[in-house]
């Protein structure tokens, strides 16, 4: 084999094998029950704020510290722990999704998204008159 093929085989392989370890430790999206089976694998859980039970934020004790309770796609709920200050509008938020570890019982977000309700849907029509 001539070098040039050689170099072009090893190009291929090194590339395969970085494709390999970043489709591996790739996030996923799951249930808290699929967190609490892996608790060493980083995942995004997609859910509802459970209204029902309260939130802690007390920013005069610590500003990085927010805990709530959301309700999974699959309807269990769970205590959140987020290491950073409470998002704005968080109450009014309709979906969202934490990306962290569970540690037991709870789950330890390391960032959260939220996907608060759009100002355009309530929007009454307007119509222009001529």
């Amino acid at each position: 084999m001539k070098r040039v093929h050689i170099l072009i085989l090893l190009f291929v392989a090194m590339l395969s094998g970085v494709i390999f370890v970043a489709l591996g430790n790739s996030d996923a999206y799951a249930s808290f029950q699929q967190a609490q089976d892996d608790p060493e694998r980083v995942f995004h859980v997609a859910g509802t704020l459970d209204l029902d039970k309260p939130m802690d934020y007390n920013p005069v004790a610590n500003a990085n510290l927010f805990s709530f309770h959301m309700t999974d796609r699959q309807g269990l709920s769970r205590k959140v722990v987020l290491h950073k200050p409470r998002p704005q509008d968080f109450d009014r938020s309709e979906q969202i999704v934490v990306i962290g570890k569970m540690q037991g019982s709870t789950f330890q977000a390391k960032d959260i998204l939220t996907k608060c309700p759009s100002k355009y849907n309530d929007a009454p029509t307007q119509t222009v008159a001529n």
